[in-house]
């Protein structure tokens, strides 16, 4: 999944609506406040919990099936790679441009349609019985996804006042670890199964990993309907001035959490008076594109430029750390599980299984091929993952305020290379999950840091795009790094690891460079 900070998105939307009418958001958030909290914020809640699950398994999904699809589509690591990189190539041909038109067109039918669409194509690679097929099914969901996610969570920050927006954000955040957790065990449920129905003789087979993908792409499914029966967002009406509209939400929002009629909202008659509005000419879509383009210029001018290529190198590197460890870990965690007989040395376990797998895919190879499938140790593995993946968001509440930002990415930084290098050493299980889970948890941080640092260092009328453009180049260094791991990897093991703690050192270093005056 693109890997995003929750808080500081909400942060982002915050913002965002900051460039609208003060009175009118002022406005509000007083009757926010008002309708207080009950059952519509609890299906607020659950659509983006759903949300945000479903987007997990679509970037993580790929990673486990690899042991299980090898033998069908002659896999090697090279072919992994390129399956797990095709999720994040999806969404950065759709991350900026989505983010860019939310503003314009509305949240919810973005995420509507990325849902909708996430949904489909997730189908579609649990129909697929070609590599070529499951690939580019793999790439349009990343597409339909990155198109959900920003006005997904924009939608739902903008549905409660700014007193709690941040931390309310911050609870959602829990999501995307907790997410990593039911994915592994649903993985754990379908996987180990061996379920293979054959129609018109063999032409079209669905084997387990098939109806996994089936099962998984229920989750999309279900966050679109969740999304269709949730309202438009206030804000965005206000933004197309849109007053009466946004009046009618409240009032929904009101009744549903309060169960009392609408007589009773204070601010019923909120926005009636047009006289005591401005007049407003409305504002065609060429104009407010216009407009936007025009208020992102100060943003590729220098000092914000020199910051903008700083963020973006930082979050190259810290989410490639994260997405290549956690992508790679369930087929790293099953070469252990079959290969660590006679040596519990990484190196000679990754030696093995790519010698192995050589012969496997050869064409003339007259013994059937049998996949390294992955065992309930595989699976307890990545249950520890994503369990350690949880304790960042904790680390980064109670240490923020105390040391800065800047100051824990440049520790985390070099920490993040010592356990990298480190891997190399790892020489029995316990040893490789204890330091692929921190070292995934650290990186973590980091990316989740170098998202805040950049609300830190640009004005409201560009953060949000800043962020857009961080988000895609964490996201190209999610792309690469996964096919060049295996590249890597095939080139000697210590290769990869080497290379990713070197180049994790050098940002790191170019961390000093960031000020940390509105620390």
């Amino acid at each position: 999944m693109s890997e995003v900070d929750l808080p500081t998105l909400a942060k982002t939307g915050r913002s965002a609506a900051e460039s609208k009418s003060q009175f009118a958001l002022e406005e509000v958030n007083l009757a926010l406040k008002e309708c207080g909290y009950g059952f519509f914020h609890v299906r607020l809640m659950l659509a983006v919990f759903v949300g945000l699950v479903m987007g997990v398994m679509m970037a993580s999904s790929s990673s486990y099936i690899l042991s299980e699809a090898e033998c069908d589509f002659d896999l090697d690591l090279v072919d992994k790679g390129v399956l797990n990189a095709m999720p994040y190539l999806g969404m950065l041909t759709s991350s900026i441009i989505a983010g860019f038109l939310t503003d314009a067109f509305g949240r919810k039918t973005f995420v509507v349609l990325g849902c909708g669409g996430t949904f489909v194509f997730m189908f579609l690679s649990g129909l697929s019985q070609t590599y070529v097929m499951l690939t580019m099914a793999n790439f349009s969901v990343g597409v339909f996804f990155a198109a959900a996610y920003s006005s997904m969570l924009t939608l739902t920050s903008e549905f409660y006042h700014d007193g709690v927006r941040d931390r309310i954000m911050l609870i959602t955040s829990a999501a995307i670890p907790l997410g990593q957790v039911i994915v592994a065990l649903m993985s754990w449920g379908i996987l180990i199964q061996d379920w293979a129905v054959s129609f018109f003789d063999g032409a079209f087979v669905l084997h387990t990993w098939n109806y996994y993908y089936l099962i998984l792409s229920l989750w999309a499914l279900v966050a679109m309907i969740q999304y269709i029966l949730l309202p438009e967002s206030p804000m965005f009406y206000i933004s197309q001035q849109k007053y009466d509209e946004a009046r009618e939400v409240l009032i929904k929002v009101y009744k549903e959490n309060t169960r009392k009629p609408a007589e009773t909202f204070k601010y019923k008659d909120l926005w009636k008076d047009k006289h005591l509005l401005l007049k407003r000419q409305s504002i065609s879509p060429a104009i407010q594109l216009s407009s936007a383009f025009h208020n992102i210029r100060p943003m590729f001018r220098m000092p914000l430029l020199g910051y903008l290529t700083l963020f973006c190198v930082l979050n190259f590197t810290s989410m490639t750390l994260y997405i290549v460890l956690r992508m790679w870990f369930p087929q790293l965690s099953a070469m252990f599980e079959h290969y660590s007989s006679g040596s519990s040395d990484i190196c000679v376990i990754i030696d093995s299984y790519s010698r192995d797998l050589k012969l496997k895919t050869l064409p003339e190879r007259d013994e059937v091929c049998i996949p390294a499938r992955s065992g309930a140790e595989s699976y307890i593995n990545s249950l520890i993952l994503g369990s350690v993946c949880c304790i960042p968001p904790i680390i980064s509440g109670v240490l923020v305020n105390k040391v800065g930002k800047r100051n824990l990415y440049i520790v985390c930084g070099f920490i993040a290379m010592a356990l990298t290098i480190a891997v190399r050493w790892a020489n029995s299980k316990v040893a490789m999950v204890a330091l692929f889970s921190t070292d995934v948890a650290i990186s973590t941080l980091m990316a989740s840091l170098t998202q805040t640092m950049v609300l830190q260092h640009f004005p409201t009328t560009t953060r949000s795009l800043a962020v857009a453009i961080v988000m895609t180049m964490g996201r190209t260094g999610s792309v690469f790094g996964n096919i060049l791991f295996p590249i890597l990897l095939d080139m000697g093991c210590a290769v990869p690891f080497f290379s990713l703690a070197a180049i994790v050192g050098a940002t790191t270093g170019l961390a000093f460079l960031i000020s940390s005056k509105k620390e």
